[in-house]
């Protein structure tokens, strides 16, 4: 019920995908954003999200032995990847998949579970017209698993992970929408199985079997897009709240080229020459 003590809203709608627009610049103005939401500078924040066809790598992927082989087989596919900031592992972004980031305050410490509460309880008023029977917990076989993976009828079509930044903590989801999920699946399964030499065990990689994941499009059986799912969060947003149309103000955005730059910091220091 944390949403509901909410009663207002900046809405970022950053979901038509540019190709000079990366990870990097979304989970920097993440950062951003959290810092401003943390000092009471700004209301809470949603912002729904869009890139490129990316692969986002969690920091113990960068420890694969053969990474420099599994990142030129996902480059030779036509995906770019980063390292990001916020907890999990390898996960796939395109022009299919909806990123959403719930940015609330911090200062009365709010749990890790209730912040991940928020974001599955943001999901399912968005998707209550669709009608589908939404659980939240681990499923096995999916690519970057976690307690508070999205599922219907056992196939997951989203991942969620959060990161805290001075009284500020931004909750962020992918959602499959369209598409194919086994066919990312498939994807991140072949980047583990050459990016640990075969030996997943060993490198603590997930098993990832394509069959447990689906889009969105494939559960609900209907044609969806992501302008319309974006339009069902904003609605959603709305039904106890104010929502204004967010932009980055002059001191965020000074702040935001501060952040941006660690991002690339933080992505040549584990990549190295492999950090695009």
């Amino acid at each position: 019920m944390l949403l509901h003590l909410i009663d207002r809203w900046r809405f970022f709608d950053q979901t038509a995908p540019r190709a000079s627009f990366d990870p990097k610049h979304s989970f920097a103005i993440d950062d951003t954003l959290c810092q401003s939401v943390g000092t009471g500078d700004s209301p809470a924040v949603v912002r729904a999200w869009v890139h490129r066809p990316t692969v986002s790598l969690g920091i113990q992927d960068t420890r694969l032995p053969h990474l420099d082989e599994g990142l030129k087989w996902i480059k030779n596919r036509g995906y770019r990847y980063i390292v990001r900031n916020s907890g999990g592992l390898a996960v796939v972004l395109d022009e299919g998949v909806l990123n959403l980031s719930l940015i609330l305050p911090d200062k009365q410490r709010l749990s890790i579970d209730d912040a991940f509460e928020a974001m599955v309880e943001l999901v399912r008023r968005t998707l209550a017209d669709y009608r589908l029977n939404i659980e939240a917990k681990e499923i096995v076989g999916s690519y970057c698993p976690g307690r508070y993976d999205l599922s219907v009828g056992g196939k997951k079509f989203a991942g969620i992970a959060q990161r805290r930044l001075r009284n500020g903590v931004a909750v962020q989801i992918y959602l499959c929408v369209t598409g194919s999920g086994a066919e990312r699946a498939e994807l991140i399964r072949a980047f583990y199985m050459i990016a640990s030499g075969g030996d997943l065990s060993a490198h603590r990689c997930p098993d990832v079997r394509p069959e447990v994941m689906a889009s969105l499009e494939e559960l609900a059986s209907r044609a969806l897009t992501i302008s319309s799912l974006t339009a069902a969060l904003r609605r959603a947003l709305s039904e106890n709240a104010t929502v204004e149309d967010g932009a980055l103000t002059a001191a965020e955005t000074e702040r935001y080229e501060r952040d941006y730059a660690r991002m690339l910091e933080r992505n040549q220091k584990l990549l190295g020459p492999l950090a695009e």
